[in-house]
């Protein structure tokens, strides 16, 4: 039973029971409480009253996040059959389990909020839903594994970090593994550049080039600048974000400079430089147009993406239908048991049965 079956059944208890005016209070005292709730910044859980609004907003937010963990598992997953050594394809591989577990686990949070992953897929491939930009760009190398770990996932967990502490529950308490997962991901993709940047100037080269073409990208993660981001007010409001999108890029600004410094690479940004005054890194304004471009489909690997998601949906069709089928089946084996034994009755249990039939 969704959300907002439930929504419409407890007001027609209330209906039956009192007055209109009294329904009229007792919604206001949910709304009351709910705002209570926002204002000590506590936790919002799916079995709480919450403005059907926030809901939405809540399924639109999560669904992007797995949607781009499942997305993302594309880019560096053409590199897995490629990867130079047995140790770094046994990494990329874990790397990309990883990414597979972190959208469960954000599909997970949406299910309590009554979305399905069946809907939310669905609505991915035909695209009623989004998912980062960062990955409708190709990994034209090997490099850009790394380049991938050290900045895309450095985005991330500054974006991700502050919804350990979001509002709703079940969000906050996923994102507290996927950002130590994430963190490691990190990691992993500094310590490849580095070990490029300790090989041949061509090795250098490579990285340097990646480096180049995944910096805008990365700074576009954020989302668009804060005077044109529809929804960030009303998220702050809500508790769902803590930070705005600018507050977060300039944290990352700030953040990857001595990353880079340590790296032996340069960002490809004429203007980026240290402003005492503010305390924090100037920095070229993104290129927005192309940002928006790659929101609405028109991307170097929109259409590839989609694609594969696609196929990947239709081809495990069969395994869907087949857990659905066995979960039945156990269920319906399983009701029998619960009536208990007959009187007198000897040998194996109901329970034993089902179990054996089951297996």
């Amino acid at each position: 039973m969704g959300y907002a079956t439930l929504v419409e059944n407890f007001t027609e208890q209330m209906v039956s029971k009192w007055s209109d005016g009294v329904v009229m209070t007792t919604e206001a005292q949910l709304e009351a409480q709910f705002a209570d709730t926002i204002e000590a910044k506590d936790r919002i859980e799916p079995r709480d009253w919450m403005p059907e609004a926030y809901r939405k907003t809540l399924i639109r937010q999560v669904a992007q996040h797995a949607h781009s963990e499942i997305i993302g598992m594309q880019p560096e997953g053409n590199w897995i059959t490629r990867a130079p050594s047995l140790r770094r394809k046994a990494i990329l591989l874990a790397k990309v389990q990883d990414e597979a577990g972190h959208g469960l686990y954000l599909y997970s949070a949406a299910e309590t909020l009554g979305a399905s992953r069946n809907e939310l897929t669905e609505k991915l491939i035909a695209g009623k839903q989004k998912y980062s930009s960062i990955f409708n760009y190709p990994t034209l190398s090997y490099t850009d594994v790394g380049t991938i770990g050290w900045l895309v996932d450095g985005a991330a967990i500054c974006n991700q970090v502050p919804l350990c502490r979001t509002s709703f529950g079940p969000y906050g308490r996923a994102m507290i593994r996927v950002c130590k997962e994430e963190s490691f991901h990190q990691r992993q993709g500094f310590e490849l550049l580095m070990t490029m940047m300790r090989g041949t100037d061509e090795q250098r080269e490579m990285v340097q080039e990646s480096v180049n073409r995944f910096w805008w990208p990365a700074l576009m993660m954020f989302g668009p600048p804060d005077d044109d981001s529809p929804n960030t007010a009303q998220s702050m409001e809500w508790g769902i974000k803590t930070h705005t999108n600018d507050e977060l890029r300039q944290k990352f600004v700030d953040m990857s400079i001595p990353q880079a410094e340590a790296l032996g690479v340069t960002f490809p940004d004429e203007n980026l430089k240290w402003n005492e005054e503010r305390g924090h890194y100037d920095f070229s304004t993104p290129d927005w147009d192309e940002f928006w471009s790659v929101v609405k489909g028109n991307g170097p690997c929109n259409d590839q993406r989609i694609a594969h998601r696609k196929r990947a949906w239709d081809e495990g069709a069969w395994v869907r239908e087949a857990a659905l089928a066995f979960a039945e089946q156990s269920a319906e084996a399983a009701a029998p048991a619960q009536t208990g034994s007959a009187p007198g009755q000897t040998g194996s249990s109901p329970a034993t049965t089902t179990e054996e039939t089951a297996k």
